[in-house]
């Protein structure tokens, strides 16, 4: 496709494929430990708080160091920033097999994970708008989306399979090998930019990233889209999180909490392609915004009150469906409203108030109640994406 000097090369396809690859990846390491919280905490001999620990710190890393990240993104380039994030992840996942059973160096090593994460986060818009049209962007923001999504879902459904008949140290030097390798990938295919601009002149643009930062901030509109990023971000992660504990006082195994997961993920990965697909069509956020928040409701209905495996994998893939459909477009919506700010800003302080929602995560397992279960964690789930449906009563669609 080209027009008047602008032009679509199809490498595109080769680096966004590349950048969703290694995406996969960190999210297989991050959630590795979810579904089998139980036979971990035994493993390594410490409580189920310790294990939710893996997962909660690479929201904790991430909140220092978001927007330092997200300046190195807009002021060097999206590929050596990814490729930082990149060598980081590769090592310490495979120094997190070598450690073996003991936890302080495993621990040590997740944390080595987690700084890597926001250098892959918070590129999620920059690398569409360096190679893609405009009317293509939240597309690809959901293909990357995407990559996510698989990755949580292989995390969540091969570990407890897994370790019935390897180690959970072997199972993290396998997990650990696959993130090394996509992150060689990543260095030797990924471009900055293609040859000439994807779009016409100015639809590139940025302010310089602190200035970019000063102007999202004064646009209300975008403290309504951070508010929503918080609530779907905070429910999600939480759900993954203490996905085995969160059943298990059901009578639910650590097989049918990956089944859960997976369900999730593949009702997530269609939401993601189909949802935004059609708000790029279309051109609006905010409807597509509200079907997303809305048609999540049920599903967590489902999944607070479900005893039986039907209904709560049913419930599961719904909720997945819509909630996580509605990121990649509250992402496209973030960069639209805040232009001229530079998509590494406003992408990276999308990903830093999500990742803040740890509150959330940490808040589920104090509300648990004395026979393990998260009911009342899940209710407030509820109530919450309720309020999150009038946040979006704010979001008007951006003018064109």
């Amino acid at each position: 496709m080209a027009n008047k000097g602008y032009k679509l090369y199809s490498y595109r396809w080769v680096v966004l494929g590349v950048f969703m690859f290694i995406n996969l990846t960190i999210q297989m390491l991050w959630i590795t430990y979810a579904p089998i919280t139980g036979p971990a905490a035994a493993f390594y001999g410490v409580t189920d708080l310790q294990i939710g620990l893996f997962a909660m710190t690479f929201m904790i890393a991430f909140i220092p160091l978001s927007i330092p990240v997200s300046w190195v993104i807009d002021t060097y380039g999206f590929r050596l920033a990814v490729s930082i994030g990149a060598v980081l992840m590769g090592v310490f996942g495979l120094l997190r097999g070598f450690a073996g059973a003991n936890y302080s160096l495993v621990l040590w090593s997740t944390i080595g994970i987690a700084i890597a994460q926001p250098f892959l986060l918070n590129a999620w818009t920059t690398v569409p708008a360096k190679w893609f049209g405009i009317e293509e962007r939240a597309t690809a923001v959901g293909i990357v989306t995407l990559g996510n999504l698989i990755g949580t879902a292989l995390g969540l459904v091969l570990t407890p399979i897994l370790i019935e008949t390897i180690s959970i140290p072997t199972v993290q030097l396998i997990y650990g090998g696959i993130a090394a390798f996509s992150s060689v990938l990543f260095i030797l295919l990924a471009k900055e930019t293609p040859p000439t601009p994807p779009g016409p002149a100015g639809s590139e643009v940025r302010a310089l990233m602190l200035d970019g930062l000063k102007h999202a901030l004064q646009v209300r509109s975008f403290w309504f889209s951070l508010l929503v990023s918080f609530i779907g971000l905070g429910i999600f992660n939480g759900v993954t999180t203490w996905i085995e504990a969160m059943i298990r006082s059901r009578g639910f195994t650590p097989t049918d909490a990956g089944t859960l997961g997976a369900l999730m993920i593949v009702g997530g990965v269609i939401g993601a392609v189909v949802i935004p697909a059609l708000s790029d069509k279309q051109r609006m956020r905010q409807r597509y915004l509200y079907v997303a928040l809305i048609g999540a409701i049920p599903g967590m209905i489902g999944l607070t009150f479900a005893t039986t495996s039907w209904l709560l994998f049913t419930s599961a893939f719904v909720m997945g469906f819509f909630l996580v459909s509605a990121m990649p477009i509250a992402m496209q919506y973030a960069a639209e409203i805040t232009h001229p700010t530079p998509e590494g800003t406003s992408n990276g302080l999308m990903q830093l108030t999500g990742q803040g929602a740890v509150v959330f995560v940490a808040v589920m397992e104090r509300l648990k109640t004395s026979d393990g279960s998260f009911t009342p964690a899940l209710l407030l789930a509820i109530g919450l994406l309720v309020v999150s449906t009038v946040f979006v009563t704010q979001m008007k669609d951006p003018q064109r």
